[in-house]
């Protein structure tokens, strides 16, 4: 991958023009903290606040918990993002889940969200961009919506020991935008060194 360079389907960088990484399969949002999220036709991303009318969009952090203890600081997860994949994964060891189940504003196929460096922009559809901010921490939410579903949250790299959040990335609005389904997903790369996700 190159500084500055945009990912094509098959993963290789491109200094030249856009090209898609992959594609939205769905979008959804919920105007209530609840644990899932009702799919919808599609939703607007607001710059500097998130997705219009999803109870996580604002300034400053929206987290239901958080929010109680930590009320002025900058919002770095209004808008959630995970790889369709990681359903095909978990549908294999027994667990059904779909777009909006886990909470994700932005469902995706063909992009290596959990691989992308800090500060990449995704291009959403025709105008809407986002900048990747870091990893979503899986909560124990996630076993009251199913069983056991907590530990395939995460993955040990067996070579180096790190452990990986595989529950999708969180990301800043940078520019407004409409996003439905089937909308392109365009990936541009921020310049090196690259920094790995951690966790917001």
């Amino acid at each position: 991958m190159t500084a500055g360079g945009r990912l094509t389907a098959g993963g290789r960088a491109t200094a030249g023009g856009r090209e898609a990484a992959g594609r939205v399969t769905a979008v959804s949002r919920s105007a209530s903290y609840a644990f899932s999220k009702p799919n919808h036709a599609s939703i607007t991303l607001l710059a500097g606040l998130g997705v219009e009318g999803d109870v996580h969009a604002g300034e400053t952090i929206r987290h239901q918990f958080r929010m109680t203890y930590e009320p002025g600081l900058p919002n770095l997860r209004q808008v959630h993002l995970i790889h369709e994949e990681l359903f095909d994964e978990l549908a294999l060891k027994g667990f059904a889940v779909s777009a909006g189940r886990l909470g994700e504003n932005v469902t995706t196929r063909g992009v290596d969200l959990l691989g992308l460096p800090t500060g990449s922009l995704l291009r959403l559809g025709a105008d809407a961009v986002v900048e990747v901010t870091g990893l979503r921490t899986p909560c124990s939410k996630i076993n009251d919506f199913r069983a056991g579903l907590l530990n395939e949250m995460f993955a040990v790299d067996p070579l180096s020991d790190e452990l990986t959040f595989k529950c999708g990335v969180m990301a800043v609005v940078r520019r407004t935008g409409t996003v439905r389904p089937d909308d392109t997903v365009e990936v541009e790369l921020p310049a090196p060194p690259h920094r790995a996700l951690e966790r917001v």
